[in-house]
């Protein structure tokens, strides 16, 4: 209780008046969870979006556009402070409201290209855990986390998820809590796609926009009014000894703009260009017309 007093945390226990009724429901909700920032935000409806860490730029612009939109309508957006599509999602909806569901202690951050991040959340948004203050997450971990996001939550959206990925854990989660899950369809020969379109094989709902989750879920009763969601750009700030990498991350099968490749990674163009040069010579990327780029190497991508 000392360690929660310095690092701003509160205890909730199950049974209390905030105590969200949806994760309540679960046959295996947490008895109690650490709270570190808006607590009257449990008290909104809520709806999760979860994807993959190594994000293509196509699938991080869906997930800012999704969450800004869905916060802009009075939602609250459920995620894993993961990078990638959790990052992207947390980030548009925090004027509106955001939980960050963690798996280690709320006043641990990670992974720690998300510092700057989780301060903001944790003071306008909500960070909350089931893990005592201190713990570094572990593998172990993260399944549960996931569970949580799916309880709080009135539906999952899937953004981006491989065939195999925490993403899948977590609309398994929701299935089994009888929440709705919904998923964006991607191009076949991207990994990072396969897992949703599995979803939407197996009955998911197809999303092409927020109307398409707000149609199912239905509307709001009597919404608190959200602020503004802050339109932000991404600006890299990782080191640039791994650009190619970083380059490939972000493009798939369906064409992407150079120029918006440009803008996503935040670096020079001739840094970027010479990159892409080296990709394009090794048989990686490849150039269509109009300035469009396509990634050729991912039938052996594992995603």
């Amino acid at each position: 209780m000392a360690a929660a007093e310095a690092a701003g945390a509160r205890l909730l226990v199950h049974g209390d008046p905030l105590y969200p009724a949806d994760l309540a429901a679960l046959s295996d909700a947490p008895p109690l969870l650490w709270l570190r920032g808006r607590a009257a935000l449990l008290r909104r409806p809520m709806l999760a979006m979860v994807g993959a860490r190594n994000a293509s730029s196509l699938g991080r612009r869906m997930a800012r556009r999704l969450a800004a939109d869905l916060s802009e309508a009075g939602w609250v957006v459920v995620s894993g402070l993961a990078r990638g599509i959790d990052a992207q999602a947390h980030e548009a909806a925090l004027g509106g409201g955001t939980i960050a569901v963690t798996a280690g202690g709320v006043d641990v951050t990670y992974p720690p290209e998300n510092s700057d991040l989780t301060t903001r959340i944790g003071r306008e948004g909500l960070i909350l855990s089931e893990q005592p203050l201190g713990l570094a997450p572990q593998g172990r971990h993260f399944p549960a986390r996931n569970r949580i996001v799916a309880g709080l939550s009135r539906a999952v959206v899937v953004v981006e998820a491989a065939t195999r990925s925490g993403s899948l854990i977590t609309a398994r989660a929701a299935l089994e809590a009888g929440r709705e899950v919904l998923a964006v369809p991607g191009h076949p020969f991207d990994a990072r796609a396969g897992g949703c379109n599995l979803l939407i094989r197996d009955g998911a709902t197809l999303v092409r926009g927020a109307q398409d989750v707000l149609d199912l879920v239905g509307p709001i009763l009597s919404p608190e009014p959200p602020a503004a969601p802050p339109r932000r750009v991404e600006m890299s700030t990782a080191p640039n000894d791994d650009l190619p990498a970083r380059i490939l991350e972000r493009l798939c099968a369906a064409p992407l703009a150079e120029d918006q490749l440009l803008r996503d990674l935040g670096l020079p163009a001739a840094q970027v260009l010479q990159a892409l040069v080296e990709l394009e010579l090794s048989g990686q990327v490849g150039r269509q017309p109009g300035g469009l780029l396509v990634r050729h190497d991912l039938e052996r991508t594992e995603g």
